[in-house]
């Protein structure tokens, strides 16, 4: 209770204040009503006529004040009845009469600037003083002045129940909040970037609720003391200047929200229909994904890619068409924000652009898909991550490289897993083996070599080409075939381990000779086969010379 004495105290201040500074602007303010050409006759706040005629050296100034001076001495005068208040018709003009008090004289210049015949001027003047001659005795007697009490005091009253109410409401704004901390009020966070912490947020929105208490406790207090001057009629005034500051500052705010409230129908239509047209399209992509509708020539791969293109279409079209119905849109400060923007987008954007239409272009073609063997350019390796800018590839020495798609579509792809492959990976490999070992030895030892490697199918069956006949040697190509094109690396090393095996135990060296012949003797270079066909060679002329062992000792000492 002890908060909301205080509340009080501070209402009957602020009112205090409000009356004090309504009653010096209330002598200096002109009312509405009143004629340019003429001086208005003021009693209280109201204004009954405007005088607009002088009357010899008095102006319509002077005959206004010394008008509304005889009315505020004829309302406390309650010896006279407004039944008493008449009209006399001279020859100067219609006087209006009290008792023995001549409160004015109505002229035919006033009739004339007025525009109506004087003696209607006069009787409308009459009606006009009787009504507030009665009203006024009738606010300043004490069965009003009570009742203005009474009022005064229900308001009160309220305003007390209202202020505990908002006091108990707030109270339990203030432990909801605390209790949601590190439940719905969660840290904010950016990866392991800690942005705002339960604790500052839900500190920030403890302040903000108090905030929101201060302006409507304050609004209260406003309304309320307006309320209150408005009943007694000393203070009446002072309610209708605070009514009218009031208004005043929230009319311009109050019109601009009217005055948009079209606009805001549609702009919240727009914005619905933009959210239940991106579901609908992320129900009918996720259904061609499942599987439950399918698109003749439409690739399951291309769902994600396609559904992102088509969603950001949506988007655009709904900017362009909600960016009307925004506040300020025609604003030049809107516009040059959006023409800054749009240039810093096609200055700062061409190479993110070029990606991204590459990774596109990339998703329509299907070169590779995730976890496909590739090579680009120089890199081997098993596709990681797809998007819409890069291409991440994990080489066989689990090196993770980055390609941006502009680069990735201009150079050549290899796909060692593609799944358009009906037959599997062929893996080969090339040995040059001399001349003199049989070829179908070697074809032999080649293909059990490939057998004996893990990853080598049996079916298809391998082979061997024989893809050169050099000028010392042949040159074998061993052709096996696989369905791990991931383990590419190890079947590669352990089939060069097998080939050297099973040539080794063969006796086959496994060797490129050169040789430089003298033809004048010994046998052809051919397989032991074929020595029928190879005929006897000419013996080496081979000449001793005396000596010869001793200069090779002295060679060996040397």
């Amino acid at each position: 209770m002890g908060k909301l004495l205080v509340s009080v105290r501070f209402a009957t201040v602020l009112s205090l204040a409000i009356l004090a500074a309504g009653r010096g602007v209330a002598t200096t303010n002109s009312p509405s009503a009143v004629d340019s050409s003429g001086a208005p006759v003021i009693v209280g706040s109201d204004t009954l006529f405007v005088v607009s005629a002088k009357i010899l050296s008095f102006s319509p100034q002077d005959r206004a004040k010394a008008i509304s001076g005889k009315l505020e001495r004829l309302i406390d005068d309650r010896s006279i009845t407004p039944d008493s208040i008449s009209v006399l018709e001279t020859e100067a003009g219609s006087e209006i009469v009290a008792g023995d008090m001549t409160i004015m004289t109505v002229t035919d210049a006033d009739a004339s600037v007025s525009g109506m015949d004087r003696a209607a001027l006069g009787a409308t003047i009459l009606n006009r003083i009787r009504t507030t001659v009665e009203l006024s005795r009738s606010e300043h007697s004490f069965k009003t002045i009570l009742m203005a009490a009474i009022y005064a005091l229900v308001t009160l009253i309220v305003l007390l129940i209202v202020l505990w109410g908002l006091k108990r409401l707030f109270g339990f704004a203030y432990a909801t909040l605390q209790a949601w901390q590190g439940s719905r009020l969660r840290t904010l966070r950016f990866q392991n970037l800690e942005i705002l912490s339960a604790e500052k947020a839900t500190r920030a929105l403890i302040r903000l609720a108090r905030f929101l208490r201060f302006v409507v406790t304050a609004v209260l207090l406003y309304a309320a003391a307006s309320l209150i001057l408005g009943f007694f009629p000393q203070t009446k005034y002072v309610s209708a200047f605070l009514a009218e500051r009031l208004w005043a500052l929230i009319r311009p705010v109050v019109m601009a929200v009217v005055n948009y409230l079209p606009n805001l129908v549609v702009a919240v239509f727009l914005l619905v229909l933009s959210f239940y047209a991106i579901r609908l399209l992320r129900l009918f992509f996720d259904s061609v994904k499942a599987g439950r509708i399918t698109l003749p020539g439409f690739y399951v791969e291309w769902t994600d890619t396609t559904y992102k293109i088509v969603r950001l279409a949506v988007i655009a079209l709904f900017v362009v068409l909600l960016f009307p119905y925004l506040p300020g849109s025609n604003s030049p400060a809107f516009k040059g924000v959006s023409i800054f923007v749009g240039l810093l987008f096609s200055l700062g954007s061409t190479s993110i652009i070029a990606n991204m239409v590459a990774g596109v272009i990339l998703t329509y073609m299907r070169p590779f898909k995730l976890d496909d063997r590739v090579k680009i350019a120089d890199t081997v390796g098993d596709v990681v991550e797809k998007t819409i800018l890069v291409t991440r590839v994990r080489t066989v020495k689990n090196v993770l490289i980055t390609i941006p798609n502009a680069m990735v579509l201009s150079s050549h792809i290899v796909n060692y897993s593609s799944s358009d492959n009906i037959d599997p990976l062929i893996l080969h490999t090339t040995v040059t083996i001399g001349y003199d070992a049989p070829w179908r030895k070697v074809h032999e030892l080649l293909i059990a070599a490939a057998y004996a490697t893990d990853h080598i199918r049996k079916e298809p069956k391998a082979f061997v080409l024989q893809t050169a006949l050099d000028d010392f040697y042949v040159r074998y190509e061993l052709n096996a075939f696989t369905d791990s094109p991931r383990e590419m690396s190890n079947t590669y090393s352990q089939l060069h381990q097998n080939i050297q095996d099973r040539f080794n135990e063969s006796g086959l060296e496994i060797m490129s000779p050169h040789y430089r012949a003298v033809r004048d003797g010994g046998d052809p270079a051919i397989p032991s086969e074929y020595d029928g066909v190879s005929g006897e060679g000419k013996p080496f002329r081979v000449r001793y010379t005396p000596g010869h062992e001793k200069q090779e000792d002295r060679n060996r000492n040397i």
